[in-house]
């Protein structure tokens, strides 16, 4: 599944240029960010704002569901 959101967040970091910055981590790469921010599913989108996590969505969605978050977060 995460295979599967990759192109769709390369495509909402070029939309939202300027607006919201969009980053992956491997968490297998990475297991103390996993620890840090208690991800247990994969996929799993946290929203920051001035450092501190606001929101969160596990699992997959669709590029639609991810744009009205980003709208609603960034409105």
């Amino acid at each position: 599944p995460c295979k599967m959101v990759a192109p769709i967040l390369d495509e909402l970091a070029a939309e939202y240029d300027g607006k919201v910055k969009i980053g992956k981590v491997n968490i297998d790469d990475h297991q103390n960010l996993a620890i840090q921010f208690r991800i247990n599913s994969i996929p799993t989108l946290l929203f920051f704002k001035n450092g501190q996590i606001v929101d969160q969505v596990v699992g997959l969605k669709s590029k639609k569901d991810f744009k009205a978050k980003l709208d609603q977060l960034t409105a």
